[in-house]
């Protein structure tokens, strides 16, 4: 069992004070907060080895490849990659997922078909959009049921031999519910297609292993698991990687350039145009040994714990109700209070020093199938407390008895 009162002492900013009060941070499924250890890692690589990595012969430089290509590493590791160079390190989740859905532009022919979830994010639903524009492929929507759930016997029907590429999040960052991705990619593997994961929201609670997965492609960012923002990875099969053409060109991503013609370098570089985040990709790294030496298995038992203090608690206001109620969830509960905005809850407990986040989320069709504008979200942490819940929970009642 975690000590949680021992792990908050590792974040400064829970100490910070909110409109003179204290602050509880419930917006984590935006992004955490960032570990003391996280902090020295930036600090120390911009005060003593701040340098171009991969160019370089003098010292800086080569101990900054270091860091960096150890950081790879670490990522491969964590993810249980086959390969260092199956890890491409990107500006976040959302780069991951445009590289690949650019590079298949090439892959695609009209009339093929691509999947994917009506509980996805903008960001794995727009990239798909503009691919089918592109290409003349269809894109097939899976349906969700009133408790957040994706309906799997209409994803049977959908899956065909046209299907080519199926794409679903691990965990829906606006309902909290957990995917049965095994059985996604099963399937879709069973026609010959590929499947890339959106583990942006999964990657905080539950540590994937994408071999035992055998998933073609998965994609997260740093700054959702105690990281910085600005860095995240793409992972890929090594001979899907290969398939895909470069996203981008420029320094890094050559072998050789003449004017005549440019030969492009291997994985991972190929995928890694210009200067990096360098020291994101470091402290990427230091985030990931931070949340491993407290355990996974730790943190999704208390995540647990949160999620069912909360969801009890939260239902005993009057008029309240939880949208995504699905068995198999994580530690978010999306919210509205009969004839209220969420947004104006949202303003309300802010005052209070309570940060929640409102609206759609980025996943508008899930708000669109519950006929509303939004939801109050309340996502908690491995930081967080059962006492900051009931601040919350009294913060809200407070806020609907002055809204009403």
């Amino acid at each position: 069992m975690l000590d949680v009162y021992k792990i908050r002492e590792d974040f400064p900013i829970l100490k910070r004070q909110v409109n003179g009060k204290p602050l509880v941070y419930f917006d984590n499924a935006a992004t955490s907060q960032t570990p003391q250890a996280v902090i020295d890692t930036i600090v120390d690589y911009y005060s003593n080895y701040n340098a171009n990595i991969h160019r370089g012969v003098h010292t800086l430089s080569q101990e900054a490849t270091d860091a960096y290509e150890v950081a790879r590493q670490k990522i491969q590791r964590h993810f249980n990659a086959a390969k260092a160079h199956e890890i491409i390190l990107t500006s976040g989740t959302t780069h991951s997922i445009n590289i690949v859905a650019t590079g298949f532009s090439s892959l695609l022919d009209k009339g093929d078909e691509i999947i994917v979830s009506a509980l996805e994010h903008h960001s794995n639903i727009v990239p798909w959009q503009m691919l089918c524009e592109r290409t003349g492929a269809q894109l097939k929507v899976i349906p969700m049921n009133e408790e957040g759930e994706l309906i799997m016997t209409e994803y049977d029907k959908l899956i065909s031999d046209k299907t080519k590429l199926v794409f679903v999040n691990h965990i829906s960052n606006a309902l909290g519910t957990i995917n049965p991705i095994e059985e996604i990619i099963t399937k879709a593997h069973s026609v010959g297609a590929a499947v890339l994961i959106d583990g942006a929201q999964s990657c905080p609670h539950i540590k994937p292993d994408v071999q035992a997965l055998d998933v073609d492609f998965y994609v997260a960012s740093a700054h959702k698991l105690c990281g910085p923002t600005g860095v995240g990875l793409l992972y890929g099969k090594e001979e899907w990687l290969n398939k895909l053409p470069p996203y981008q060109g420029g320094g890094e991503m050559i072998e050789t350039v003449t004017f005549e013609k440019t030969t492009y370098a291997g994985l991972p570089h190929k995928f890694e145009a210009g200067t990096p985040n360098i020291c994101g990709g470091i402290a990427f790294g230091a985030a990931l040994d931070y949340m491993n030496s407290i355990g996974f298995d730790n943190i999704a038992q208390y995540e647990k714990e949160l999620l069912e203090y909360g969801t009890s608690k939260l239902l005993e206001i009057e008029g309240l109700r939880i949208y995504g109620t699905s068995k198999n969830k994580t530690s978010v509960i999306s919210f509205n209070i009969e004839g209220i905005h969420p947004y104006d809850i949202g303003t309300i407990v802010d005052k209070l020093g309570v940060a929640v986040r409102t609206g759609h989320h980025c996943a508008q069709p899930i708000m669109d199938y519950y006929k509303i504008p939004g939801t109050v979200r309340a996502s908690f942490s491995f930081y967080n407390t059962k006492e900051e819940i009931d601040v919350l929970v009294e913060a809200v009642r407070k806020a609907k008895t002055m809204l009403n």
